[in-house]
């Protein structure tokens, strides 16, 4: 697997689910092989900030975040959807947000003094993708901001985002073929990405 697909909706077959797999089908058009989860079957707890974390950088909880963990560190991808939901994230994305902070490795003398994961292992790279019942960015408020700033948190770049609005009942964004072409278009960058980093490797091993 090569990008991982976290969709942060409980509705499935909702909008956030079709848009999520509709950037997955962008990448694999690319030959880039792909794996969709929904946060909704992982019974993930929220973090309770008991710094556990800080030892192993693991996190202690013992929950479906711990089948998760692995499939991050496997894929070099990652697209990660969420319904808008009083202006944010849904409670299942930002769960999971939350429990990426076990990624994040602080100074113990300066906590201003931070790495992510990825920083240290490898840069990895993601689209977000954010769905609105209103038709304005004023009314999806910190959806995208919110999905963009945790995964780059722990060493993600975003290297697109998806906006979907003025959707609401289940599968309507189908209706809407310029959202799902974005969306489509927005894994084919997603993949393209993957494959110039490749290029890049090969480059310099000359």
């Amino acid at each position: 697997m090569d990008i991982l697909g976290i969709i942060g909706s409980s509705r499935k077959s909702g909008n956030t689910d079709l848009l999520v797999r509709k950037v997955l089908e962008g990448a694999e058009a690319l030959g880039v092989s792909t794996r969709a989860i929904r946060l909704s079957d992982y019974g993930i707890s929220h973090c309770t900030g008991c710094e556990g974390c800080a030892a192993g950088f693991r996190c202690v909880m013992d929950d479906g975040m711990q089948e998760i963990y692995p499939l991050l560190e496997d894929a070099e991808g990652l697209v990660i959807g969420s319904p808008t939901y009083f202006y944010n994230v849904s409670g299942l994305a930002k769960n999971f947000l939350d429990r990426l902070y076990c990624r994040e490795f602080f100074d113990p003398q300066d906590r201003s003094v931070w790495l992510g994961l990825n920083e240290v292992t490898g840069m990895k790279y993601a689209v977000t993708v954010a769905v609105c019942e209103q038709k304005t960015a004023e009314d999806m408020g910190f959806t995208t901001e919110t999905l963009a700033r945790g995964v780059a948190a722990v060493g993600y770049r975003v290297v697109d985002s998806v906006e979907g609005y003025h959707v609401f009942s289940r599968g309507e964004v189908k209706k809407k073929p310029e959202i799902m072409e974005r969306a489509f278009e927005a894994g084919e960058k997603l993949a393209r990405t993957l494959h110039l980093r490749e290029r890049v490797r090969e480059i310099m091993k000359m």
